[in-house]
């Protein structure tokens, strides 16, 4: 889990705070802090599919699953295990 979350901060750092320090924690809202607008989940979808080879469905875009390091994690992770599952 250490290296998504790591991955993650990394490509938030250079694609939504232009290589700036990020300054929240892992549990911090992306829209409450305005850090991710909504063309910028998009872009982070993009990301979590190439990446982690999973398929985001449009029902999955919610603030659930995507509004913060540790739910992305845990999201991605579950989006796995059922592709192992089936």
């Amino acid at each position: 889990m250490s290296n998504t979350v790591d991955a993650l901060r990394a490509f938030i750092q250079e694609n939504f705070l232009f290589g700036r320090e990020p300054d929240f924690s892992d549990d911090d809202s992306f829209l409450e802090m305005g850090l991710i607008d909504s063309t910028g989940v998009l872009e982070l979808v993009g990301h979590l599919e190439t990446t982690h080879g999973v398929t985001i469905e449009d029902d999955e875009l919610v603030p659930e699953n995507l509004d913060s390091i540790n739910r992305i994690v845990r999201f991605i992770e579950l989006k796995q295990q059922a592709a192992t599952s089936a």
